[in-house]
């Protein structure tokens, strides 16, 4: 009886989904109102009222019948923006999107009890692999503790992404294709694919109804490793994932005209729970220095990664690890919640494999062998060309100040998320001599299929905190109070925007509106303004917190101009990750992180700090 109790009480993953809140559609009068504040650190007095003025026109006109149907809208939706955002934001995109889209990251065991080793590579991947799968039965079986917000609990579809999920290319959009159930759902794809020198092997993790364990799965990893060491490389179609959208699609399309059995072998990977990527490389990484360990992951061989998968877990020759994620289904924060949760699993068992090891009489992985002609070649060499120019164009800084971090800036009352996204605004000020239009991450988890807002983290008041400090005629007080200023409106937007009262989602809806009822653009999106501040995805910084655990990750710019920015806080550090392209010749990666660390300590000693 108390046993059945504490069944019936015990949460289940998904078990909130159908009570949480529809998405809201915000006030048109203060969307505009925010948007006109966004644009004025970009404008001078003239272009300001022109703005003003558009927006005016807008608000009392075109704006506010849009705004009307974007509200019919959203009473027949739960989420008005799920649909159109996935589209948008990912699969209508046609460039590359394994390098333009895909957030990647190291995993954090190299800090602790694996820290980079030659001949470790298939004895821990056994180990790092059995955990994964061991979250993903805790998943099936919805044990996965629900995230909240204080007693709020948040969505948590996205985690039904995770697993058995891929990309598809099609010749004008994408599609996702999601084969996990739940156990009470019905049965669930249980393989996983392992790419390694241009080939790929698949094999079932339950054997007799039960999970394969770490000395089971050090054979089959070990049997993929010694055949592909021995005898010639594949033909790598994964590449073509790696490819412009369209392009993949077609050569895709052609794959399957060549022989019936190539989709049964496309289906296997897409249904996947994830794909292992055995790669030959053995990047540098230290607790202090991530950069070569991120290039790595982020731009390595494109021949052992399904640009599609929802999941890469790869492996290095040094046994460091990371993953590799198409970002269409689900956001970076799923990825660091099983990346924690393998970490903290290695850690507590001191990297090693501690039960059984006897290994039972399983079936040794299959090999798909693709039927391929001189096209299909082609197709890929052409791939792997285009991805390699591109990959070998990407500047990576990647490292870890550890002067102080959370404890020091919560002690000054300084939120430390907001602490990072002001020194990076001074950073992009002394380096560019001008404020830089920036992205942050905010989430809407607290609505049903919330996932993003824009939070627009150039303020005027951040603006004029950065002039301060660039003046000398200013006294160190009123450079404080200026700060101060800026801390409070951005801890104010952060708010808003996860009440779902952001503006960026809104006017994209009301410009999708007029799209869909083949209306002409209204003139508040054509004006200059409108991509100066960041609109339509022009932010020359895209920035995102990782989180507060030991997870990292990264992603490329936004646009060519620009930088990626990402980060995560702890204790007594901030490890930041940038990247920006080497062909342009106004941005470096290493400069801006360098400058961000220097405003770490001006922004200390501002609030008085003299004993580091």
């Amino acid at each position: 009886m108390e046993n059945q109790l504490a069944k019936s009480t015990e949460e289940r993953t998904f078990q909130y989904q159908d009570s949480l809140p529809s998405l809201p559609v915000p006030s048109l009068k203060e969307s505009l109102k925010k948007y006109l504040e966004s644009v004025k650190p970009f404008a001078n007095e003239e272009e300001y009222r022109k703005t003003e003025e558009i927006v005016q026109k807008f608000q009392s006109g075109i704006g506010e019948k849009l705004h009307q149907k974007l509200l019919e809208r959203a009473k027949g939706k739960r989420n008005w923006l799920e649909e159109w955002w996935l589209n948008v934001a990912y699969l209508d995109v046609r460039i590359p999107s394994q390098l333009n889209v895909n957030f990647a990251g190291p995993a954090a065991h190299f800090e602790h009890y694996w820290p980079p080793k030659e001949g470790t590579q298939l004895e821990r991947g056994s180990i790092i692999l059995w955990h994964n799968l061991n979250y993903w039965q805790l998943l099936r079986k919805e044990k996965v503790p629900v995230h909240k917000a204080g007693n709020t609990p948040l969505d948590m579809n996205q985690f039904r992404m995770l697993f058995s999920t891929c990309k598809v290319p099609g010749i004008t959009r994408d599609s996702i294709m999601n084969y996990f159930r739940t156990e009470s759902e019905g049965r669930s794809p249980n393989h996983i694919v392992v790419l390694c020198r241009g080939r790929a092997f698949v094999f079932d993790v339950i054997h007799e109804g039960c999970l394969v364990t770490p000395p089971e799965l050090l054979r089959q990893l070990t049997y993929i490793h010694k055949k592909c060491h021995s005898e010639p490389d594949g033909p790598g179609i994964a590449a073509l994932t790696s490819e412009e959208r369209t392009r993949w699609a077609k050569a895709r399309e052609y794959l399957i005209g060549l022989d019936a059995e190539n989709l049964a072998l496309l289906e296997k990977i897409q249904s996947s729970l994830l794909v292992y990527s055995m790669e030959d490389d053995s990047p540098h990484v230290t607790p202090e220095d991530y950069s070569e360990i991120i290039a790595a992951i982020l731009t390595g061989d494109p021949t052992v990664r399904w640009g599609d998968k929802s999941y890469n877990l790869i492996s290095f020759s040094n046994g460091v690890f990371g993953c590799n994620c198409d970002h269409a289904p689900f956001d970076a924060m799923v990825m660091v919640n099983i990346s924690y949760y393998v970490d903290e699993k290695i850690f507590q068992n001191e990297g090693r494999w501690k039960g059984s090891e006897k290994v039972r009489d399983i079936p040794l992985p299959e090999e798909l062998i693709f039927t391929v002609d001189e096209k299909v070649l082609n197709d890929i060499s052409q791939a792997k060309a285009q991805y390699l120019r591109e990959a070998s164009d990407l500047q990576i800084a990647a490292y870890a100040f550890t002067s102080f971090g959370k404890k020091l800036t919560k002690n000054k009352m300084l939120h430390p998320d907001t602490f990072i996204q002001l020194a990076l605004q001074l950073a992009y000020y002394r380096l560019h001599g001008r404020p830089g239009c920036c992205y942050e991450t905010a989430m809407t988890r607290y609505f049903y299929h919330g996932r993003t807002e824009t939070m627009r983290s150039c303020t005027v008041e951040a603006v004029r905190w950065c002039q301060s400090m660039q003046d000398p005629s200013v006294s160190p007080h009123e450079r404080q109070q200026k700060m101060l200023q800026a801390f409070a409106k951005h801890n104010k937007m952060m708010k808003d925007c996860s009440a779902g009262k952001g503006f960026d989602r809104h006017l994209l809806g009301l410009l999708l509106i007029a799209k869909e009822e083949g209306l002409p653009v209204p003139e508040l999106f054509t004006d200059p303004l409108f991509s100066k501040s960041g609109g339509g995805g022009n932010f020359v910084l895209s920035t995102s917190l990782v989180g507060y655990l030991r997870v990292q990750g990264v992603v490329v710019p936004m646009v060519h101009n620009g930088y990626g920015f990402f980060y995560h806080i702890r204790d007594d550090r901030f490890v930041v990750a940038c990247s920006a392209w080497k062909s342009c010749p106004e941005t470096d990666a290493e400069k801006l992180v360098q400058l961000t660390f220097c405003a770490f300590y001006d922004m200390i000693q501002l609030m008085n700090i003299t004993h580091l």
